[in-house]
């Protein structure tokens, strides 16, 4: 989705990608930032999406076996094909560079950099000369590292401020040009897919549904899913989706993040109810939703910079780590404290806050408000957070094409050989 991880962390920029090492805080978009990958008008769009199965055939859950996400600058095998994914969402720029271990995968490299390409969108429904220099500066950087990790297989997408913007078509060929990047706009039903794939292993199965959400710069993604009918390869069936047109840059353009007080935090809030209170699925659907939730039988998981955010503030991180995030649980009650207490700061008091920084402290609030606008229609005791999404669907897609695609070929060897020694005969 638009920016699964676009936290930061320590007082860095994305927290999603956080890892042991510090980061810095540059303080402006387009600053320098790289990841050290962590450890082990207003509508909806909405469709029915089939299930896509997860690339997981020994079944075990997250906890017994976490994606690999450890990197050392000398590690990565030669001989093993390297794949990298590049999710540049309206407030991001993020790349991951993995290769194949067992029955996932081990990030050998990584990147991210805030470009706000999304910047002012909502005004002009023009890509700005100053956000798309950002942007294209952050994809050099990504083909750089790309090309010394021999990547073999690559995807790069982008989400709604190219889904908006009316020059994207000029933007995507002057990065072509510029970069030798082939930039992919994804609709949100591709992105809402890939991004429930990357966060499969944390899904809790003794709910009979489950809502994954993403709160990314232009967009917030809403995938509903059937815990009791999971496929052969341990992903749940996907019921319905739902793509909003507000994110945290959005909504931060429209009440100004920089002023922002509680009353307008409230606002934000309202607005963001009313366009789910305009259920975007059926009737039929929607009651069994609500049935599910009067039982409390829902589980909540939240892929985005805003739920890492509010994870590391909760566990009174100095620095944000993903070690400690990726797959925790938080009551919503102690979500409510870290949102009621931002949103009685000032702008500088936030930018102070450890796992924030100055270069979200103006678009925190915004994602703080959509957050509790889909807890507050689908109440829930707790959440399950995710430092993982979009890039780890993309990865796992790439390389679950690869091993099909040699087993269809191995099969062909096979025939050739046996029809050969038939003719023999």
């Amino acid at each position: 989705m638009d920016e699964p991880h676009d936290t930061v962390r320590a007082a860095p920029a994305s927290p999603g990608d956080a890892g042991p090492e510090p980061q810095r805080d540059a303080g402006a978009p387009g600053a320098a930032r790289e990841e050290t990958p962590p450890s082990s008008p207003p509508g909806a769009e909405h469709a029915v999406l089939s299930a896509t199965g997860a690339d997981n055939p020994s079944g075990v859950s997250a906890t017994q076996k976490p994606l690999r996400h450890q990197r050392n600058k000398n590690r990565g095998d030669k001989s093993t094909p390297a794949y990298a994914a590049i999710d540049l969402g309206t407030n991001n720029c993020r790349l991951l560079v993995a290769q194949p271990a067992g029955g996932t995968f081990e990030v050998i490299d990584a990147f991210s950099r805030i470009v706000r390409l999304g910047e002012g969108l909502g005004n002009s429904d023009e890509l700005s000369a100053e956000a798309m220099d950002r942007a294209v500066g952050a994809l050099r950087i990504c083909a750089a590292k790309m090309r010394r990790r021999n990547v073999a297989r690559a995807r790069v997408i982008a989400t709604q401020a190219c889904r908006h913007a009316v020059n994207s078509g000029m933007f995507i060929e002057r990065v072509a040009r510029e970069t030798g990047l082939e930039l992919e706009v994804v609709t949100p039903e591709e992105e809402a897919r890939l991004a429930v794939l990357g966060c499969t292993p944390l899904l809790d199965k003794s709910a009979s549904r489950a809502l994954v959400f993403d709160i990314g710069g232009g967009s917030t993604e809403l995938v509903w899913l059937d815990m009791t009918n999971i496929g052969p390869a341990g992903e749940p069936h996907v019921l319905a989706w739902a793509s909003l047109p507000v994110g945290v840059v959005t909504l931060a353009d429209r009440y100004d993040g920089r002023t922002l007080n509680r009353t307008g935090y409230e606002k934000m809030v309202q607005e963001v109810t009313a366009l789910l209170n305009d259920r975007p699925w059926s009737e039929e659907m929607d009651a069994q939703l609500d049935e599910a939730v009067a039982k409390g039988d829902i589980h909540l998981l939240g892929t985005s910079g805003t739920v890492t955010t509010i994870a590391g503030i909760h566990l009174g991180l100095r620095r944000y780590d993903r070690s400690k995030v990726d797959g925790t649980w938080i009551d919503f009650a102690d979500v409510s404290a870290v949102t009621q207490a931002l949103s009685l700061m000032t702008l500088e008091e936030r930018a102070n806050v450890p796992c924030i920084g100055r270069e979200r402290a103006d678009l925190v609030l915004a994602g703080c408000a959509i957050l509790e606008a889909i807890q507050t229609s689908w109440p829930c005791r707790r959440l399950r957070v995710a430092d993982r999404g979009l890039r780890e669907g993309i990865l796992i897609t790439l390389m679950r094409e690869d091993r099909r695609n040699q087993k269809r070929k191995r099969r062909r060897r096979r025939g050739g050989r046996k029809r050969a020694q038939q003719t023999n005969l």
